[in-house]
């Protein structure tokens, strides 16, 4: 698709609802993976951060941080790691997402399907908890390499939330994956500037990408749901999650709040915006 068509707004009301009716017939088919950001969770009113500000704000609260660090989770977490302990980086992201998060009508939905893979890029426990009454699932996240001394870039868990070796997850109909980790089951965050160093390192070569992941993107579109990309990092995330599948993807955004270099990703990217409100979308695909 020409970017330069993809920099004009986004799609508007009528057409936006009628673009997430035909997704919601693709997701159905499989020809979809869903990236779920924390706008989702948030549809339930969860008593945890749902940005990356709410959550360095809590950090805040927390460990008195320079004034470099405030309202930066990353830089915050890395002076928490750098002055005090990564143990204590990983207990405060423990209380942080201790409240539980009911999963929304939408996570339910998806967690029924078939699907092959799931994107969730937040640190909740809504989708394991979806996916629960299932057993041919299994959970991908990523983990900190801080102190470990291995050359791994995640965890694998089944459905019961052990960990298991990467050969198991050939075998599950459905790959929940968490690229920044989560607080079920084991406690896996990336979170500090030093976990980030690592993978972005080499996330362009897509090592820190599982090759399961890998394989069940080929020749999917991306549905981004709840996420915001107006941070470098968040941004280059999707790019190379999404990386080597098939464009168009699709995006459902609050267009009053968009930034420049959100627009100018959704162009790069091959992403066309939906101007809808999350909740409508959200009733759209499941009633489609």
């Amino acid at each position: 698709m020409n970017a330069a068509v993809l920099e004009h707004d986004p799609i508007q009301s009528h057409d936006a609802e009628l673009a997430v009716v035909a997704l919601a017939r693709r997701l159905r088919a499989g020809e979809i993976v869903p990236y779920v950001g924390p706008g989702l969770a948030g549809l339930s009113a969860p008593a945890i951060p749902l940005t990356p500000e709410e959550l360095a704000a809590f950090f805040a609260t927390k460990v008195a941080l320079p004034r470099r660090a405030k309202g930066n989770v990353w830089a915050s977490a890395q002076h928490i790691e750098s002055f005090k302990h990564r143990a204590t980086v990983t207990a405060l992201m423990a209380e942080a997402f201790s409240a539980p998060v009911a999963p929304t009508k939408l996570h339910l939905f998806l967690a029924s399907l078939p699907l092959p893979l799931i994107v969730d890029t937040w640190y909740d426990g809504a989708f394991r908890e979806a996916l629960e009454s299932r057993d041919d699932w299994g959970e991908i996240q990523g983990a900190t390499r801080a102190g470990i001394g291995e050359d791994r870039w995640c965890r694998f868990h089944d459905a019961k939330g052990a960990e298991v070796s990467h050969a198991a997850a050939d075998g599950w109909k459905t790959i929940l994956y968490k690229p920044h980790g989560g607080v079920h089951p084991a406690k896996n965050f990336l979170i500090s500037d030093a976990d980030y160093v690592e993978v972005l390192t080499e996330i362009d070569i897509q090592t820190p990408i599982p090759d399961v992941v890998k394989d069940r993107r080929a020749e999917r579109s991306f549905l981004f749901l709840g996420c915001r990309f107006h941070d470098q990092m968040l941004r280059a995330y999707a790019r190379q999650i999404s990386k080597r599948s098939a464009a168009p993807h699709y995006a459902v955004v609050d267009g009053d709040r968009l930034t420049a270099n959100e627009r100018r990703f959704f162009a790069a990217e091959g992403i066309v915006p939906l101007a809808l409100p999350l909740s409508r979308a959200c009733d759209l695909l499941m009633t489609a």
